[in-house]
């Protein structure tokens, strides 16, 4: 028997039918917590009151102040999630499969029921719950990742590259209003020059199923900037279609950050270079020609020696001038981020 605690209602008003229910249930279960309603306001009465919710709901589709489809779609709103099973004495094989798209978990003829169908019943329908519940929940931490992250993120339906979704960060980031997004097809936020980029990729991807795809492409916001954009995308199924996910973060400025200090140690091997070979020139000159002053007992040629002295000087202090721009020209253009 099965020792798990159920806490069930059965909602019928023939205490014939109860009782065999009752039964039923004591046959499977080693000790079920049974509540009984005769009718649809006295189990409205209990479902509100009650302190825990039922595991299982079990409901005749004959009461005597509600019936049929009415009766269904009162319970199921009221319920708190439970899962309702249908016992009725009338075989409607159109409405049974109509109960179940009204949100009936099982439909079950009284005439054919036995303790065991019952408990099968009663065990498919609350292994069903967890799993809807577990999918909910799932559902609900996607909801949650995806709208409140600060990165920017997308759903695209792979066969249409229509976009299904897109979080607050994605459209704050490239300026297009949610309702006009979900008009668009990803290659309208893309170059016309990356479209064919776009398209291989996506026949590649799609070929080899890749879970993931990594890489720098250039992506075109509302006003037209074009900026580069780091992808990484996993596939889903989103609303039973296709789709990709796709967070997409803007490299733009990284890589421009990258560009000028590239550009900076180019200019510092250069410094480096005219520091090695076009200073040595002059500064060789004028120590050359100290100790050859220093030495010197003509007026006349101490004075020629002294005027090199100064032009060599010169030289070297447009050498260092030059230097010093070269180094301070483009400081103001690299921004550390």
């Amino acid at each position: 028997m099965d020792k798990k605690e159920y806490r069930i209602l059965i909602v019928e008003d023939n205490p014939g039918d109860f009782a065999l229910v009752e039964d039923f249930l004591f046959e499977q279960i080693e000790a079920p917590v049974v509540l009984g309603a005769e009718n649809y306001k006295a189990a409205a009465g209990i479902l509100s009151k009650c302190d825990r919710d039922f595991d299982i709901i079990l409901l005749d589709l004959s009461l005597p102040d509600k019936t049929g489809e009415p009766l269904i779609k009162e319970m199921i709103e009221i319920c708190a999630g439970a899962p309702v099973i249908v016992l009725t004495g009338y075989a409607d094989f159109a409405f049974g499969v109509k109960s179940l798209y009204l949100g009936v978990s099982d439909y079950i003829l009284k005439d054919e029921l036995t303790s065991l169908s019952l408990y099968k019943s009663i065990r498919y329908s609350s292994e069903r719950k967890k799993i809807v519940s577990s999918l909910e929940k799932s559902e609900k931490r996607y909801s949650e990742l995806f709208h409140l992250s600060p990165l920017p993120m997308y759903v695209f339906e792979l066969e249409t590259l229509d976009f299904l979704d897109a979080n607050d960060a994605f459209i704050k980031h490239y300026g297009y209003a949610k309702e006009e997004l979900l008009r668009m097809n990803i290659k309208q936020i893309r170059p016309p020059e990356e479209i064919p980029t776009l398209e291989i990729g996506l026949l590649q991807d799609s070929k080899d199923h890749k879970d993931s795809s990594l890489g720098i492409y250039k992506h075109l916001k509302k006003n037209g900037e074009i900026i580069q954009v780091d992808i990484q995308s996993n596939f889903i199924q989103f609303k039973e279609k296709n789709a990709k996910v796709t967070i997409a973060t803007d490299m733009t400025e990284r890589l421009n950050y990258i560009k000028a200090i590239e550009a900076q140690n180019e200019k510092l091997r250069e410094i480096s270079w005219i520091q090695s070979h076009v200073v040595r020139a002059p500064l060789s000159r004028i120590m050359g020609l100290i100790p050859l002053i220093q030495d010197a007992d003509d007026g006349a040629e101490k004075e020629m020696m002294l005027d090199y002295v100064i032009i060599s000087a010169n030289e070297l202090d447009e050498i260092i001038r030059n230097i010093t721009a070269k180094s301070t020209s483009n400081d103001d253009t690299i921004k550390p981020h």
